[in-house]
């Protein structure tokens, strides 16, 4: 199986995609991802939908709200950040948003003036690292390789860091049965009471919502897409009641269902 993640080579999105496929290409971008498992060009995608600091992956939010793709498993790793460069000598810090967000405090406090540049991945900070001696990155360990010292090691602001990645998969492999499910909502409404009325179904099924996001839907200020995980599988009788539900609150909109998954912890 051939599995598309986040490149280049060496970024988290990669050890996660290893888990899942021993061929793994690679995009630039999370929408560049979910477009080519839609269209099918892959069996399967790795996207990164949450951190336990930063929260929730915009990025994937949007693209699987835009894209017809279902959700096939979810795997869990831990975040082990380090400092990489050529030496002690640096004056910028090149890495993925995400991750100089997750080491905020630990920059702040030991590089205050060092200068932030965001790039598409922390693979790509570290590359950046290589080419430039001015230039440090912000990744895994064991991308320092012969070439870059490992500066500082664990620098990510809570030893508790890890991430959510979806595997994603074309929508003919969608599957109902798993322990958690996901879906998207748009109700193309908005009025008092709205949101507890999108809740209301899940709570009164004993169905607990593991995750709610609420993301613009891009038609007009003020109109949200809705992001929903729930311990259930679609499977079960009460989550086709709480979605029927939903389906009734969003006659003027749609629901989303991306499927039922199992969650697999994967250590490095």
């Amino acid at each position: 199986m051939q599995a598309v993640t986040l490149g280049p080579s060496g970024t988290y999105s990669h050890r996660a995609a290893s888990a899942v496929a021993d061929d793994v290409e690679f995009r630039e971008s999370v929408t560049a991802i979910v477009e080519a498992v839609a269209d099918e060009s892959f069996e399967r995608g790795v996207v990164p939908i949450e951190n336990s600091i930063e929260g929730s992956v915009t990025e994937t939010l949007d693209a699987l709200a835009d894209r017809e793709v279902s959700v096939v498993r979810e795997v869990v790793t831990p975040i082990r950040h380090a400092l990489l460069a050529q030496s002690g000598n640096f004056s910028t810090i090149a890495s993925h948003s995400q991750a100089l967000a997750q080491c905020r405090s630990y920059l702040e406090s030991e590089y205050p003036d060092a200068d932030l540049e965001a790039v598409a991945s922390t693979a790509r900070g570290v590359e950046r690292a290589r080419e430039d001696p001015t230039v440090a990155g912000i990744g895994h360990p064991d991308n320092a390789g012969e070439d870059l010292e490992i500066v500082a090691e664990g620098i990510q602001d809570r030893t508790s860091n890890a991430t959510r990645f979806f595997v994603i998969a074309p929508t003919s492999h969608r599957s109902e049965a798993g322990g958690k499910s996901s879906l998207v909502v748009y109700p193309n409404a908005n009025y008092p009471g709205l949101l507890l009325e999108l809740l209301e179904p899940f709570a009164d099924r004993d169905i607990n919502l593991t995750r709610v996001e609420s993301r613009p839907s891009g038609e007009r200020l003020g109109d949200y897409v809705f992001h929903l995980d729930f311990a259930a599988g679609l499977y079960e009788e009460r989550s086709q009641a709480a979605i029927a539900a939903l389906e009734d609150i969003a006659e003027n909109g749609w629901v989303r269902r991306l499927g039922s998954y199992d969650t697999e912890h994967v250590l490095y």
